[in-house]
């Protein structure tokens, strides 16, 4: 598994993790081989709880007091760091060896500003003058494309955006040019956009520095973008290796096949083809130690798989920990889903929203209120935005961080006041103050939250929550109560028994379901779900949105979803609207946002996403600078100060800069918020 052409970098064999518990020892690493050469990206892939993170402790002796590394040999450029004291390990931390966290505010000092936390850096491990420090760091925050890096330097953590505080956490890792990187989900909490510059940043700097990468994951879609080689881990061990593009192509263990069968491909829609979800969940340390692992979720399971352990064997250009590898082929993707249909009524609007507004004041210190009285200034979370979704349908709304999603769906729930426009749900105003609203739109309008845990009580039981819900909107008879719960956590694929579990003893993924079965309870008519899938694994993911679709075909409910993975609101919505500085960019049928002519926001969004497909390679759209302060929004088109295309106009676009854009009818429900004419924005190339 060495490769031929590079000299290893990093060499790991046989490494074992254990970590000490109160009953015993737990083994969450057994075994894990694998061999990065200079100058490569390699990836490592699984569900959270696999192990992906420990191996990646190991590496770098930060297993803490209760870890420590039980077996195998970790070496470094031909040295042996197990067994390596924490002041030598120090020495290699930092400055041979450099980690990039997924939260960079792991990785910085919000006390300390950028330049002091860069050159400590340096000083430390080159023992550098801090003048001469200082012009390395802002050489380096040059190189990784940091707009104005001397004004950077004076900033503190906070007046930077996500984007910008991992590049300097990049920055930080690769001052002291070191030989291998790390980098552990560095993308998963960024934008689209701002995840597409931060990984071509990646590929640009590991052939600049020659580094080895290994590069932690569970989006397939980055790995097979980024990575040469990808190993896919399962409760504690590598079940495949391979160079990626051999992966992706034709996966060998069920467990790779069944997470490329939870991502959705271009073209797919949930009308016509279902997602893959993988059955039950990944087991607990301790758990299924004999035979192969995967056997309790796996479809080809035998009786040999539960008795005997599967090793690590070659086959073709694979490494697969599988007895039946050579019988199995990849499944086919799933027909459409068999699940009840109600009758066909006429697809009127059940909610609209004309010229709606959401501001938040502006307002901050004293001397700001003081200025505020003569010259108000408010943030423009939402400003005049108008749709319309007809019964039974799913908008989906997309988007950079900022740009009014989150406050769109807050105002139409009511937790967030209204400052102008319409919002009309069924004959419900729902601009009016929340105090106003009656049980039976509090009932039928309700909302998924992003994160679960802050909106599941630790202190009570699951069962308790859904039937307080339940008794709160009298949706059944006291005494139909409990077997209503049990109904609805049977609906979301929870068996009755997690009615007596506490939040605290249930997956990320389960406290989703939980939070979906809550939100069900009432048989709402609309639901507003915020990013509901955005930190779940692939498999939960694909679970999740099966579950909803499942639940709005049998109950015809509106929804609307929120979500950052463009691919993904395409497959499931059935309508989408592109939000940017709190506008509607682009508004129409899924099929049709996908499909040129779109606006230019658009097709950077849809340019961004990556795909897990290794053979294909999107059309490279990057967007210039940051989204502007929606205190002081751009004039004419809000999206003029980033957008690539404005000099294809007359005049290098200033018309953009002056004018408010009209609106393109495309067809009858397809518009776009763009000065470029039709015929232009049909030129782009589809993806």
């Amino acid at each position: 598994m060495v490769p031929e052409d590079s000299p290893p970098v990093l060499q790991v064999e046989n490494l074992s993790v254990t970590y000490r518990a109160g009953r015993g020892e737990l083994v969450a690493v057994r075994d894990v081989s694998l061999t990065i050469g200079r100058g490569e990206c390699f990836g490592l892939v699984g569900e959270s709880g696999c192990g992906k993170s420990s191996v990646a402790w190991a590496l770098v002796g930060f297993l803490g007091p209760n870890g420590v590394v039980s077996g195998g040999h970790i070496k470094f450029l031909g040295q042996e760091l197990v067994g390596k004291s924490g002041r030598d390990m120090g020495q290699i931390r930092g400055g041979q060896i450099a980690m990039v966290y997924q939260d960079p505010m792991q990785a910085l000092n919000p006390a300390m500003r950028i330049g002091d936390q860069l050159t400590e850096t340096l000083i430390v491990h080159q023992a550098l003058s801090h003048r001469e420090a200082r012009r390395h760091c802002v050489e380096m925050l040059d190189r990784v494309h940091m707009p104005d890096p001397t004004a950077v330097m004076r900033r503190y953590v906070h007046q930077l955006s996500g984007g910008q505080q991992q590049r300097v956490v990049l920055a930080m890792a690769l001052l002291n040019r070191p030989s291998l990187l790390i980098l552990d989900e560095p993308t998963t909490a960024l934008d689209v956009t701002v995840e597409a510059v931060v990984l071509d940043l990646i590929d640009e700097l590991r052939h600049t520095f020659d580094a080895a990468i290994l590069f932690i994951s569970h989006n397939l879609a980055v790995v097979a973008r980024t990575c040469d080689r990808v190993a896919i881990m399962y409760a504690g061990e590598l079940v495949e290796q391979s160079a990626t593009r051999d992966l992706f192509k034709q996966p060998r263990h069920p467990y790779a096949q069944g997470l490329l069968g939870c991502l959705p491909t271009l073209g797919d829609r949930k009308s016509s083809n279902s997602l893959s979800p993988i059955p039950g969940r990944l087991p607990a340390l301790g758990e299924c130690e004999e035979g192969c692992r995967f056997a309790p979720r796996c479809e080809f399971v035998e009786p040999r798989c539960r008795d005997e352990r599967p090793l690590l064997r070659q086959l073709e250009h694979h490494w697969v920990r599988c007895h039946l590898a050579e019988q199995i082929r990849p499944p086919t993707r799933s027909p459409k889903m068999a699940v009840p249909v109600a009758a066909r009524q006429e697809n009127l609007p059940i909610l609209a929203a004309e010229k709606l507004k959401a501001y938040y004041g502006g307002a901050r210190g004293l001397f700001d209120q003081f200025l505020a009285r003569s010259h108000p200034r408010y943030v423009r979370a939402v400003d005049g935005v108008s749709f319309a979704v007809p019964q039974g349908k799913t908008l989906g709304i997309v988007g950079e961080s900022g740009c009014g999603k989150s406050t769109l769906v807050k105002a139409l729930i009511g937790l967030e006041s209204t400052h102008g426009g319409k919002a009309q749900f069924k004959s419900f105003d729902l601009t009016q103050d929340l105090a106003k609203r009656d049980m039976s739109l509090i009932r039928d309008v309700q909302m998924v939250f992003q994160n679960p845990d802050s909106t599941l009580n630790p202190s009570h039981t699951v069962g308790y929550q859904i039937a307080r819900a339940l008794q709160r909107f009298r949706s059944v008879a006291p005494d139909r109560i409990h077997d209503r719960v049990i109904e609805l956590l049977t609906a979301v694929q929870l068996d009755g028994s997690y009615g007596e579990r506490f939040p605290g003893q249930l997956s990320g993924g389960e406290k989703q379901r939980v939070g979906i079965a809550r939100a069900f309870a009432s048989r709402p008519d609309l639901v507003l779900c915020d990013e509901p899938i955005s930190s779940l694994d692939v498999s939960v993911q694909a679970a999740i949105l099966n579950l909803l679709h499942q639940i709005q075909i049998r109950d015809r409910t509106t929804m609307i979803l929120i979500a950052h993975d463009i691919r993904a609101v395409l497959y499931f919505c059935d309508l989408v609207a592109v939000m940017y500085l709190g506008q509607i960019m682009e508004l129409g049928p899924a099929e049709a946002i996908a499909t040129p002519p779109f606006h230019p926001y658009t097709q950077a969004l849809l340019s961004a996403a990556p795909i897990a497909d290794s053979d294909r390679q999107s059309k490279t759209v990057r967007l210039a600078g940051s989204i502007p302060n929606p205190s002081n929004p751009p004039s004419g088109c809000p999206f003029h100060t980033r957008c690539p295309r404005r000099t294809l106009l007359a005049d290098a676009g200033k018309i953009c800069q002056t004018q408010v854009p009209p609106w393109r009818q495309v067809t009858e429900d397809h518009q776009i918020f763009c000065h470029l004419p039709l015929e232009t924005l049909s030129e782009y190339e589809a993806f």
